[in-house]
């Protein structure tokens, strides 16, 4: 495999290999996030002021991964294509989507599955694949389709979509935004060891 391509893809199979580890922990409990804008980085230890304005520290594992999130169009979504998507319930009884991340091939069956989320007020993450899509005046109609079931996902023009691509720690820049997802040590600290950093000012939709 060229170094370019490995350079690529390793950042994606360190992912899936923390994802696999955790997946069980999943879909028991929600994972401890704290999504906010970096305010400073010393040494490792990563300083982020969360979206509520708290002051949170957290030390960065040895291991941690950076991802990188930018953003793609809405026409990007294909049928066949793996996603997660926050979704909230809408008017018509059709679950609407408060974003979309596609995820890389590299990616695919990351915490496949659909859950309560912590975005919004009765708000789910749902992990599945593209089965369907209706193109329609007011945006996407998607069919997806998990292991345990399927959802429809009304996906409007101005629902945020977005793509990983690789990242590192030089990307944890003060004024980045970021989610990072975290544990308390056994000394009371907070960890880090996945950290998903906004590209271009983006700010993480999920």
């Amino acid at each position: 495999m060229p170094a370019s391509r490995s350079h690529f893809i390793r950042p994606f199979i360190a992912l899936a290999m923390v994802t696999a580890s955790t997946l069980h922990a999943l879909a028991q409990q929600p994972p401890t996030r704290v999504r906010g804008t970096v305010e400073s980085v010393d040494g490792d230890t990563l300083a982020v002021k969360s979206r509520g304005g708290e002051g949170v520290k957290l030390h960065m594992a040895g291991n941690m991964v950076v991802l990188g999130l930018t953003k793609i169009a809405l026409s990007d979504i294909k049928v066949g294509s793996f996603i997660g998507t926050t979704t909230v319930p809408g008017p018509d009884g059709v679950p609407k989507a408060v974003e979309v991340h596609v995820f890389p091939e590299n990616m695919r069956g990351t915490g496949e599955g659909s859950r309560p989320y912590d975005l919004k007020p009765n708000s789910s993450m749902t992990n599945a694949t593209v089965a369907e899509s209706v193109v329609g005046n007011d945006g996407h109609t998607l069919l997806v389709k998990y292991k345990d079931g399927e959802k429809k996902v009304q996906v409007t023009p101005d629902t945020p979509v977005v793509t990983y691509v690789p990242g590192d720690k030089a990307d944890l820049k003060a004024g980045a935004k970021v989610i990072a997802f975290m544990k308390k040590l056994p000394d009371g600290s907070l960890e880090t060891d996945r950290v998903s950093v906004g590209r271009d000012g983006l700010t993480p939709p999920m």
